[in-house]
């Protein structure tokens, strides 16, 4: 639990969540944590879930890995006991090896396994995984069904909107996945060419989710809780995904639901309250304690965004090297900001921010 005053807020705003239900698979609410490469970790996604997140996707997973008993890609399974609606993800090109990995995945007691065929990165792609799975449909019957075989609970599949603008097939792979059981489909509304850049197609994300057999999950640009109140407004997807968002607001899926009247704010002193909830569940997860460090500055940066005098913050991060130093000098931080009267930061989304290789 988090302090009474915090908890209290996030009472507030989970209070008007609904349940949803995407085929067989249900979720806390329609809000979503997309899945992030070496992000969407346990802890991280215990988190989100704390935070109103209605479900989460783990990061991506080599079926290799898993079938060719990779410690850490098999501890990349492992979820944490208090997640409660988690999809592990896998992403591979031979469907007898995703098979066999899914199986693996199976034992691990997620609620779904999902593929991943929207990573635009180059070595995932050149190896035939990833939105690769995109370019070749005739295959992809056999690729689902393969998988699906092993498994006892729901597949479900990411993709993009295709290869390049000019070949948007997101429809045709919607109905041969519908074919081979399949619950439901997440799409990114970018294409691989695209990687990260310009702007998400939701023209293309509501046709789809108005034409297709499957429930479509609608992901991309949503990285304001704003933005996140005027889609969930007017989209006719079940479903939304928020990637980069809560990187750097992890209130984001409690906002999106707060309205005006409620008078909540997330302030400074509730961001060092998230940071040190993630510690307590990185620390839970690892006892590596560079592992820790890396993992810990990479959050409070992000976390940090919008704060007065984040710059010059981030500088002075790189300069602790151990854990009780980096939470001392982000605790000050933080403190200070509310002492000054900054408690409430301002994001300029305009300014680009992980445009590439996360998922």
């Amino acid at each position: 639990m988090f302090s009474k005053t915090l908890q209290d807020k996030i009472d507030r705003a989970k209070a008007r969540m609904t349940p949803t239900k995407l085929g067989n698979v249900e979720f806390a609410s329609p809000l979503l944590l997309a899945p992030m490469s070496a992000i969407c970790n346990a802890p991280f996604r215990r988190l989100m879930e704390d935070l109103g997140a209605g479900g989460t996707v783990s990061e991506l997973i080599s079926c290799h890995g898993i079938n060719h008993g990779n410690l850490r890609t098999r501890n990349m399974l492992k979820l944490d006991p208090h997640e409660k609606n988690v999809g592990l993800q896998l992403f591979g090109e031979d469907p007898n090896a995703m098979a066999l990995a899914a199986k693996v995945a199976n034992d691990h007691n997620p609620k779904f396994v999902d593929i991943n065929m929207g990573c635009p990165v180059k070595k995932v792609v050149s190896k035939g995984g990833g939105s690769a799975l995109l370019k070749d449909t005739s295959a992809l019957g056999n690729f689902f069904g393969t998988i699906k075989k092993e498994l006892t609970i729901p597949l479900t599949i990411k993709i993009r909107t295709g290869w390049d603008s000019d070949h948007l097939n997101a429809d045709e792979v919607i109905h041969i996945a519908k074919e081979e059981g399949v619950e439901f489909v997440a799409i990114h509304g970018r294409t691989r060419t695209q990687q990260y850049t310009g702007d998400a197609n939701w023209e293309y994300l509501e046709k789809m989710a108005q034409i297709s057999p499957l429930p479509v999950i609608g992901n991309g640009d949503l990285h304001t809780a704003t933005a996140t109140k005027e889609r969930m407004e007017k989209t006719h997807c079940p479903a939304l995904m928020l990637g980069r968002g809560p990187l750097r607001d992890p209130f984001i899926f409690l906002d999106s639901y707060i309205k005006p009247e409620d008078q909540i704010r997330f302030s400074a002193l509730d961001y060092l309250e998230v940071i040190q909830k993630l510690f307590d569940y990185m620390n839970g997860h690892t006892d590596v304690e560079k592992t820790l460090v890396i993992q810990m500055r990479k959050h409070i940066m992000w976390f940090a965004a919008g704060f007065d005098g984040v710059t010059h913050f981030r500088r002075g991060l790189f300069n602790h090297n151990n854990v009780d130093e980096t939470l001392k000098y982000t605790e000050n931080y933080f403190n200070d900001l509310t002492q000054r009267g900054m408690a409430f930061k301002r994001i300029d989304h305009s300014q680009a921010f992980m445009t590439s290789g996360h998922g």
